[in-house]
């Protein structure tokens, strides 16, 4: 029997990080599972956008993200794909995790093998069929055709809330104020960084590195080096028309691989995720930005004199678009005020992170307990309007500020734990996912060895 002719219990949209997580967790829950997948590899942004490290699992030294996400950090640690968590040098945050994306590949792939997951590459989703309130099958394209996919629950990790905007749920897209949508950005990554000579220079400059001023010796103690600077250069080349690009500094993380580096700096303004022509335009804006910085990374960067370029993208990387409007909007008052929810699923303490959508600048807004994390309700990934649909990742129900704390990788990765194990509870039962027991779905969850504070409830 194929996969159009069996009615899964849960579909799951999007195999990228927090998709691959609720298929995994679904699918240990004993219910059968398909991922659909638009690549031909699971992780999506870190595997298919260059993104890197995975920032964070932790508030302060406390780890609050665990779970699949931590055996998947565990796995490609004993592989060699990860030094594990380290210190932030840039000290943003206090630990990053460095890997190795085709490491991660491997990884992602054997665990949704283990776990029983059918997986579908190079699909994308083209439709939703939904009657009286449920969905009941999602056209997919690919080199099949046009077919029809079935199941009881489905799962939205598109990122960008493809299957909750097809089906009519409803959502939101960019700024309350305007529409503005946070840049989006190219990635490159680069082999054969002498990362010593780099550290000579930031020690004997430190005054220009002010996110690294007063934890210079970090760098001699973390085994990987990240950085933040060289804004002085960077303004240069923009008055000289050498970088066209609306940013202030250079921002480095070096990966699993000593001496490779990723490079987080073009910043593609007013281009829309969910607009294909849009979306095509962004990844030719991207490009042209890429060629820019490699000019200036090699001719003005210490260390970067014989690096080489291994890629860029491939695709572009996309930090927000469309919202669902669920049953719950998370705020940026409740990640600072650190509210308690009955329903909490997650936790984070990854700061309000904010790149303007007009132009120079970021804004960080931190919790003002170092240490300390917020709680993630399970209404975000609910509706009232579709009744057996989960939306996790990216495009939960958040209001713009809060998206910009929740949207980082294991943060992601831990709401899609949440959402395969509530998917795997409501296909036993009637389908309905905003009828799950809280109680059930948190002691699944523990039993998953997710993190989860329960003290204040």
């Amino acid at each position: 029997m194929g996969v159009y002719d069996r009615v899964y219990d849960a579909v799951i949209a999007g195999g990228g990080v927090s998709g691959t997580v609720a298929a995994i967790a679904a699918a240990r829950n004993q219910v059968k599972t398909l991922v659909v997948e638009q690549n031909g590899y699971l992780g999506g942004s870190l595997t298919g956008c260059g993104v890197g490290p995975m920032m964070t699992f932790h508030a302060g030294e406390k780890q609050v993200i665990k779970g699949i996400m931590e055996e998947i950090v565990q796995r490609m640690v004993s592989r060699g794909y990860s030094p594990g968590h380290i210190k932030d040098t840039t000290r943003y945050i206090s630990y990053l995790t460095p890997f190795h994306s085709e490491g991660l590949k491997i990884i992602l792939d054997e665990m949704a093998a283990e776990a029983g997951c059918d997986i579908l590459f190079h699909t994308f989703i083209g439709g939703v069929k939904v009657e009286e309130g449920f969905i009941t099958a999602l056209t997919l394209c690919n080199k099949d055709g046009l077919n029809e996919v079935k199941g009881k629950v489905f799962i939205d990790g598109t990122g960008d809330g493809d299957v909750a905007a097809f089906a009519g749920a409803p959502i939101t897209k960019g700024r309350e104020s305007d529409g503005a949508m946070q840049p989006m950005t190219m990635n490159m990554k680069y082999c054969n960084v002498d990362a010593d000579a780099l550290k000579s220079y930031i020690k004997d400059h430190k005054e220009e590195f002010p996110r690294m001023l007063h934890n210079i010796d970090l760098m001699y103690k973390t085994n990987r080096l990240s950085f933040a600077g060289f804004s002085k250069e960077f303004k240069e080349a923009r008055d000289s028309g050498e970088l066209n690009i609306q940013r202030e500094e250079i921002l480095c993380f070096e990966t699993n691989i000593p001496g490779e580096f990723i490079v987080n700096t073009t910043r593609i303004l007013n281009h829309d995720g969910t607009d294909a022509e849009s979306l095509s335009d962004a990844e030719l804006i991207g490009r042209k930005q890429c060629e820019q910085l490699d000019r200036f990374l090699r001719g003005r960067i210490p260390g970067f004199e014989n690096a080489i370029l291994e890629f860029t993208g491939p695709n572009v990387g996309i930090r927000g678009s469309r919202q669902l409007k669920g049953k719950y909007t998370l705020t940026a008052q409740d990640i600072l005020e650190r509210r308690v929810f009955d329903s909490v699923i997650a936790h984070s303490a990854y700061p309000i992170d904010i790149h303007n959508p007009k132009g120079e600048g970021t804004d960080s807004h931190f919790i003002a307990m170092p240490g300390t994390y917020y709680n993630i309700p399970y209404e975000v990934m609910v509706c009232d309007e579709i009744k057996n649909l989960l939306v996790t990742g990216r495009c939960v129900s958040a209001t713009f500020e809060a998206q910009a704390a929740i949207r980082t990788t294991p943060t992601a990765g831990a709401l899609g734990q949440a959402a395969g194990i509530a998917a795997a509870l409501a296909a036993k039962k009637n389908g309905d996912t905003g009828t799950v027991d809280m109680k059930e779905l948190q002691t699944e969850l523990t039993l998953q060895n997710a993190y989860l504070d329960l003290t204040d409830l």
